[in-house]
């Protein structure tokens, strides 16, 4: 029994540091190729600028940003997609009520750039419990290109995205365009748990994914970019076939993929504004996040526990005494761990130290949210409660 107790402990250690090596090689060297400053980071080298002949070739598309609310830093989130390098585009906004907040802030940008084509669409008709979904609904028949970019409304991009996104679709093989995102804490409210909230995008969220692309894996689509040809969407059936889904990007590219078609991470990455009020907020949001995934995925989510590489390494470096080659193990997961922090953060000295200290709350909290997660089948989406049945798909409760 105890020697069992022992190889298990070293076997988790060894989980914990391999994949706290892994993605810390990983991010450090994404770090060299891109800066996370005030511009997106980028994930590749930027090519350069196309010839003009290539910018006439450039297909016009359709940029669909579902709002809801005046959520912190909406104006720039939005006025990045105002200032693309790109020939031609259609920006639609999208609401549910004439009275949201959101509206101002858009017609601010129409007033700033008149000569933007923008459309503006208010409907308050649902046509699932995914509300997101039902508003993209109402307004893709304003689209008016064949080529469309649906874009959540918290990011940030660089004036070159519309060109990077979209470049990929002239194969026909690929039928959908995503980009993986960093977060960056809001800077005019700041709280423990905007820190901590960007920590878990860039920390564990992205790393994972941009690991798991680098091994071959394209089944992730996320709603900060989702870029396709109209006739493609069409042919799966459409967004309705989402409109009862909580993990909706997961499952679009499921109809993707189920229709012989590629999925392409884009060579760049964008950024998400992270505003929590607080860490219970914090914490209702991030177990929303982990049950989609859960919803998505339950066998790999039961598996990803190496992934929390400090907390599963120090888990077997416990269940092995602590003996000389699972401390081993667990110091080397520790030091990757902070060379994987270092390598996503920035600002001054204080703000590093800052979020140094956070990091054993933040791998915790992590852990325990994991564990939580399967606890129950419900997740709280913009003070909504809903369950979430055994295909994915969402219900109202309470």
């Amino acid at each position: 029994m105890h020697e069992t107790r022992l190889w298990v402990g070293i076997a988790l250690a060894a989980m914990g540091c391999v994949y706290a090596v892994i993605t810390a090689a990983l991010m450090w060297r994404a770090r060299r190729r891109c800066s996370y400053s005030a511009a997106p980071p980028r994930t590749h080298a930027a090519p350069q600028a196309p010839a003009q002949s290539a910018v006439t070739r450039m297909p016009a598309v359709t940029v669909l940003k579902a709002l809801c609310g005046a959520e912190p830093g909406l104006y720039r989130q939005l006025r990045s997609f105002c200032v693309q390098d790109y020939p031609a585009f259609q920006l639609v906004f999208g609401v549910r009520e004439p009275t949201d907040p959101a509206l101002q802030v858009v017609r601010r940008l129409q007033q700033e750039f008149p000569g933007l084509d923008t459309t503006v669409i208010i409907d308050t008709t649902l046509h699932g419990p995914n509300r997101k979904i039902s508003n993209l609904i109402n307004m893709l028949p304003a689209a008016r290109h064949a080529l469309l970019v649906m874009a959540d409304s918290d990011i940030v991009v660089a004036s070159d995205y519309l060109a990077h996104v979209t470049a990929p679709l002239a194969d026909p093989g690929v039928g959908l365009v995503t980009c993986a995102y960093f977060g960056r804490p809001d800077s005019d409210r700041p709280s423990i748990a905007s820190e901590l909230g960007a920590m878990f995008i860039n920390e564990w969220f992205t790393p994972s994914v941009l690991l798991a692309a680098r091994f071959g894996a394209r089944s992730f689509v996320s709603g900060a970019t989702i870029a396709m040809r109209r006739e493609v969407l069409g042919s799966i059936g459409g967004l309705r076939k989402l409109a009862d889904q909580l993990a909706d990007d997961y499952k679009l590219g499921e109809l993707v993929r189920g229709h012989g078609l590629r999925i392409v991470l884009a060579d760049i990455a964008v950024e998400t504004t992270v505003a929590e009020p607080d860490l219970v907020t914090m914490c209702r949001h991030e177990l929303r996040w982990l049950r989609t995934i859960r919803s998505a995925r339950p066998l790999g989510y039961a598996c990803c526990f190496p992934s929390f590489a400090v907390p599963t390494a120090l888990v077997g470096a416990a269940l092995a005494g602590f003996g000389v080659t699972a401390s081993v193990l667990l110091g080397i997961a520790a030091g990757a761990r902070l060379v994987l922090h270092s390598s996503i953060g920035n600002g001054g000295v204080r703000a590093r130290l800052q979020r140094l200290a956070l990091l054993p709350l933040r791998d915790a909290l992590l852990a325990a949210l994991w564990g939580w997660s399967f606890c129950k089948r419900e997740i709280v989406w913009r003070e909504q409660r809903y369950g979430i049945g055994q295909d994915g798909s969402l219900h109202q409760v309470g």
